[in-house]
């Protein structure tokens, strides 16, 4: 276990100049110093000669990946109940499941799988949805702190449409409840930040979604939820706020949307016009894409070309339990697949999406969201995954660049051999 502060990793190095740009070094170098990057090099600066150097042979060295959708309540039962669309979803497997959460035993217990293989994967940052339940989400914040990830953490606001058992008595209610959290928490951790989070305004009464909004002001917190995912949730969005002129603009009446200086997350916008694109532009707010999920329940297929030629801020969300891994691999994946189907079925003047431009998406597009983070660029925190991907035997002797679209097309013969987050290893492979 490495407990320098400051060292230098050596291996076939890959990171993301741009989002058109994958830089390699075969037998390169990557510095830290005290949890910042200091570059990466095909030949190690005589400056830095003198820091411990960890030999990682023929690895793979990436920048860590951010997962900026996940629904930590959801992770032990994914990838069921596939069958059914978004709303008949929700309705007969999340809210009888997040119900559950109710029982701090029980979550505690679920949540401690979701944090180790969070701790396991290619994720070092991440951004989650918990339940409206203040102790069993406080108690995924302990455990989310001691794997040495950096997360924000949303206590879930309902107080519709979520059934008996997952819907709290009133606005007033759910906000008292998220005061509380917050106050609890304040000042608690190094690494576990609060985000707001209304489920979505089906779940949200108008007075809920203003409080929300207000409260985020108040206390300079970010704001996460979901954006036209699924056909028929937008026109039931459309029938709750009649006087929105879109699902976007809904949030923006609530004033839910953030700004550049404490930007949103919406997930999915799956149907996000040019309209939403210019609102969801002019608050700075970043998609969560979460192609697999979006499949799965049959939701459709974003456009997420349009979003970065139009200059959106983009990362990638695994959506646990719609998606079914953790796995951020799995996701570029789904990503690349995704965009190509678009591409084909959709519409043929926007052209799928270069294996260049998923990587960006993963690693430095969700990282964005954090700061610095996500590339081995000079200045930026230092996040790695050092990865053995040597079980994909091959006649071809491949570059840098090759072994990791291989890796994304087949990722289930590669191990993670040691995770390192701002500098400090959290997961080495015994």
């Amino acid at each position: 276990m490495n407990t320098n502060k400051n060292f230098i990793l050596k291996g076939e190095i890959a990171f993301s100049l741009n989002e058109k740009e994958i830089q390699t070094y075969h037998e390169g170098y990557v510095v830290c110093k005290e949890g910042i990057c200091l570059g990466a090099f095909p030949d190690l600066p005589e400056e830095y000669k003198y820091f411990p150097l960890i030999d990682c042979g023929n690895h793979l060295i990436i920048p860590g990946m951010t997962d900026l959708h996940v629904h930590a309540p959801q992770y032990t039962y994914r990838g069921i109940g596939m069958d059914l669309e978004l709303l008949e979803w929700l309705n007969q497997h999340t809210f009888p499941e997040e119900a559950k959460y109710a029982d701090t035993a029980y979550a505690s217990k679920a949540y401690s799988y979701f944090a180790e293989d969070l701790r396991r994967c290619f994720t070092t940052r991440a951004v989650i949805f918990a339940t409206l339940h203040n102790q069993s989400t406080i108690n995924l914040m302990d455990q989310l702190e001691a794997t040495g990830m950096i997360t924000y953490v949303g206590r879930v606001n309902m107080d519709r449409n979520g059934g008996e058992k997952l819907q709290e008595e009133s606005a007033e209610v759910s906000l008292q409840g998220t005061r509380e959290w917050l106050d609890t928490i304040q000042g608690k951790y190094k690494n576990t930040f609060p985000i707001i989070t209304p489920r979505f305004i089906p779940s949200c009464t108008d007075a809920l979604m203003q409080g929300l909004g207000k409260l985020s002001e108040e206390r300079n917190l970010r704001i996460q939820s979901h954006l036209s995912e699924n056909k028929a949730e937008i026109a039931w969005v459309k029938d709750l706020v009649p006087s929105s002129s879109c699902y976007a603009n809904a949030y923006e009446m609530f004033h839910t949307l953030g700004d550049n200086n404490r930007p949103a997350i919406m997930a999915h916008c799956v149907y996000s016009d040019e309209k939403e694109i210019a609102i969801l532009k002019k608050h700075g707010t970043f998609v969560a894409h979460c192609p697999e999920s979006n499949m799965n329940l049959s939701s459709g297929i974003a456009p997420v070309r349009k979003f970065l030629e139009d200059g959106l801020q983009v990362g990638l969300g695994t959506d646990v339990a719609a998606g079914s891994s953790m796995n951020l691999i799995k996701t570029m994946l789904c990503t690349l697949q995704a965009s190509k189907m678009y591409y084909r079925l959709v519409d043929t003047n926007v052209k799928a999406l270069t294996f260049e431009e998923v990587f960006y998406l993963a690693t430095r597009g969700g990282g964005k969201y954090f700061g610095n983070v996500g590339t081995f660029q000079n200045g930026f925190e230092f996040d790695a995954v050092v990865i053995d991907d040597s079980k994909m035997h091959s006649m071809r002797n491949m570059s840098i660049r090759e072994r990791l679209e291989r890796m994304v097309y087949n990722d289930s013969d590669c191990i993670i051999m040691d995770k390192y987050v701002k500098g400090k290893q959290i997961y080495y492979h015994e």
